[in-house]
């Protein structure tokens, strides 16, 4: 086993990652992409991580994290081809901004707990986005709101807003008036459907998912991870659903809606039993 202060793994990763990418030689796949094309595949390798790590596939998550693992490498591999940064570069970045971010293990600030920990982490990245400020104020664009990247996964994006805004005091107080304002939002997009105005309706679609992932964040839940497990519940009970059919000499296929709802709720019941 490769101890774990080994690096000629990753350096054998790098070199391997420069071969693929060799004009001479190299892959035509690899040699066509560019960070635009890569991106959606980084994305993609983040959630089969966080997926892993929900079904407790330790396994899978050495796999998945190698997979993620590379998508950095490629990225810095075309960075470098391009002159912009290489590899270390990105490393030594990250490294002097743990080392700036945690100055109660690295410096000389006191903080034993874990609230002083977060605390003390906002106030620097906070330092950080101050110093940002004035170029994106020429740009129009809030400095509060700096640093909330524009592709996050929307809901997680709505929640990291609204976390910006309630720290200079715009949020309701506490979960009531939020549950307010979904029957408010939802009032408004019944309409909406009701007029039939396309555009009007996903406007009002969009308030009201807003408004939702604000009673995420109210009552200290992530809107993504809920909705990933929904998803999960979903797949299980639908298989559950077309097992029951099937054992009843049923094609999924042939099936009313009605004959469907009955082997869901069946579905529903027998897990709730185990």
């Amino acid at each position: 086993m490769t101890a774990p202060h080994d690096l000629s793994s990753l350096a054998e990763l790098l070199r391997i990652m420069a071969r693929l990418r060799d004009p001479d030689g190299g892959c035509p796949w690899d040699l066509e992409q560019s960070f635009e094309t890569i991106a959606p595949y980084t994305i993609e390798e983040a959630y089969e991580v966080e997926d892993a790590i929900a079904r407790k596939d330790i396994a899978g998550l050495k796999d998945e994290l190698g997979d993620l693992l590379l998508q950095v490498v490629f990225h810095a591999r075309m960075a470098e081809e391009a002159g912009h940064f290489a590899f270390p570069d990105v490393a030594a970045g990250i490294a002097d901004k743990m080392i700036r971010r945690h100055p109660h293990v690295f410096g000389d600030v006191d903080a034993k707990h874990a609230d002083a920990v977060s605390n003390n982490w906002e106030t620097i990245k906070a330092a950080e986005r101050a110093a940002k400020a004035e170029a994106l104020a020429d740009q129009g664009l809030s400095p509060v709101l700096a640093g909330v990247t524009a592709g996050l996964p929307a809901l997680l994006r709505a929640v990291k807003l609204q976390n910006r805004a309630a720290r200079v005091g715009f949020d309701w107080p506490d979960k009531a008036p939020v549950l307010e304002k979904i029957r408010e939002e939802l009032g408004e997009l019944e309409a909406e459907i009701q007029a039939g105005t396309s555009a009007r309706i996903e406007e009002e679609f969009g308030d009201f998912l807003f408004v939702v992932a604000n009673l995420a964040r109210h009552l200290k839940l992530d809107p993504e991870a809920a909705m990933r497990a929904a998803n999960r519940k979903f797949e299980r009970r639908f298989s559950q659903m077309e097992a029951i059919l099937k054992a009843q000499g049923k094609d999924l296929a042939d099936c009313d809606l009605m004959t469907m709802d009955v082997a869901w709720n069946a579905a529903k019941a027998m897990e709730k039993k185990t």
